[in-house]
């Protein structure tokens, strides 16, 4: 090959979720070669195998095969699962595989993870992710690395086939921290937005006064087009993220800020609008559907 931009890489993925789908048929669209992790919670998976794909039964096949490892699971306590439990990655790496954490995860645990990867011969990098599974079918995920210069620019390109927008935040760890400080700024927003748009339908405002007035003032913005299809109609498929995921993702921020010794009052406030509406049965509700939730209380 000419150029780093030219190499195929062989890839082993663990989690073709709602995100890792969406990677997995980019990667194949680039032509890097990969193999999977069997699991009853991937998407379906027969335009991957029809594209060259593999099943494997266990994490150690998937990084036996794999010159990189990317790990789209839901947080640090499925990355460590996958990691270290018998049969997982480190059981299988091979020395200078790289393994990619594109999780929300605690930096704290990264920090550790890395470690541990190092010690049996391989390399690290969180590459934490935003944006949603419909940018991700796109290969325009926005992502968050925390990783040596070297290494960011070695893997560039690769992340390159899934992702749009690439920031180098700084050393291992750091991409979890800014995800989820981002995380927690967008559902933060998300939580306002529903309680505000609950409090104007109490008050008989109508949506699309409320959508116009904040639209063109201080509440227009991301999160506010991806409340819009709910509120205008009801429609939450643009923004298929869970109240069980904004629950564990708030609960992360707050460790870490805890760990951080930082302020995290408005943390509190927002956690517990997410908690009251997971207690309600509610945790696998997509946060758009607060709306509706919260004008009912």
């Amino acid at each position: 090959m000419d150029s780093m931009s030219e190499r195929r890489w062989r890839i082993g993925l663990v989690g073709v979720g709602l995100m890792g789908h969406g990677i997995a048929a980019n990667l194949l669209r680039g032509g890097h070669s990969l193999c999977f992790l069997e699991h009853p919670g991937n998407q379906p998976v027969d335009d991957l195998l029809a594209a060259g794909a593999e099943p494997r039964s266990s994490a150690r096949e998937v990084a036996a095969e794999a010159e990189a490892v990317i790990l789209c699971v839901t947080g640090s306590p499925q990355v460590e699962a996958v990691l270290f439990e018998p049969g997982g990655v480190l059981e299988g790496l091979m020395p200078g595989t790289v393994v990619i954490d594109c999780s929300t995860a605690l930096p704290s645990s990264t920090e550790r993870v890395a470690e541990r990867v190092a010690a049996a011969g391989g390399r690290f990098l969180d590459a934490a992710m935003t944006r949603t599974p419909k940018e991700a079918e796109a290969g325009r995920l926005n992502l968050i690395v925390g990783a040596p210069q070297a290494l960011f620019e070695e893997l560039r390109p690769l992340l390159a086939c899934f992702a749009e927008n690439i920031a180098h935040a700084g050393p291992v760890g750091a991409g979890h921290t800014l995800k989820l400080l981002h995380n927690f700024v967008s559902l933060g927003f998300t939580a306002v937005l529903a309680e505000a748009a609950a409090a104007s339908r109490r008050a008989g405002i109508d949506d699309a006064a409320f959508l116009d007035v904040l639209g063109k003032g201080g509440g227009g913005g991301v999160i506010l087009e991806r409340l819009r299809p709910f509120i205008e109609s009801g429609d939450s498929a643009g923004f298929r993220f869970s109240v069980a995921n904004a629950l564990k993702d708030i609960g992360y921020y707050r460790t870490m800020t805890e760990d951080l010794a930082a302020e995290h009052g408005v943390a509190e406030a927002v956690l517990a609008l997410y908690r009251q509406a997971s207690d309600a049965g509610h945790a696998e509700r997509p946060v758009p559907e607060l709306v509706s939730l919260l004008e009912r209380d």
